[in-house]
């Protein structure tokens, strides 16, 4: 038995294919809050953020025929990975992704993590949206998007220690953000 939101993907995609105004709105009205989400998760100012929707947006529309439907889900996460790209793009154009390496010491601390029980997500979201760009890009991909170092290394022209080290950085940082909301 085929879902009612695959259905609905598998009529917007059709309707898409087709062409057309009405179809292009359907798409924006049922995915813009969560692409905003992604978004903003690497674009810290809510203006880019809107550049950014509007350049993905655009790629959507003009490669949105050479889509292959995989089932539930796939074309919410083809729409999340042309954002994150379109994301990076603008992040790199801008020179927003900058890494510092970490010595030896650095790497070694061993931090016990926040309570985060009693922070609504959305308090992490925005805690999250501070860090330093080169640290949130490489967080949200490798927690949010679960890609790996080598991954992340290959999508940024950086090495796999980078990626790691940036990481690390970034926990760091976003834990101490934390345990100051929690005092």
């Amino acid at each position: 038995m085929i879902s009612s939101e695959t259905e609905q993907e598998l009529q917007l995609l059709h309707l898409l294919k087709q062409g057309g105004g009405a179809a292009h709105r359907a798409l924006y009205s049922a995915y813009i809050r969560h692409l905003t989400a992604v978004c903003s998760r690497y674009v810290a100012n809510d203006e880019d953020v809107k550049d950014v929707l509007q350049e993905s947006f655009i790629r959507i529309f003009s490669q949105i025929a050479s889509f292959e439907y995989r089932g539930k889900g796939s074309l919410k996460g083809w729409l999340t990975k042309v954002t994150v790209n379109e994301a990076l793009k603008f992040l790199n154009r801008n020179n927003r992704i900058t890494f510092v390496e970490m010595t030896e010491n650095e790497l070694d601390l061993h931090e016990e993590p926040p309570d985060i029980d009693r922070i609504p997500a959305s308090a992490i979201h925005s805690l999250i949206r501070e860090l330093p760009d080169g640290y949130r890009t490489i967080f949200n991909l490798y927690v949010i998007e679960n890609r790996s170092h080598k991954e992340i290394a290959a999508l940024l022209g950086i090495k796999e220690s980078t990626s790691a080290s940036q990481l690390h950085r970034a926990k760091s940082m976003l834990a101490a953000k934390i345990r100051q909301y929690n005092v």
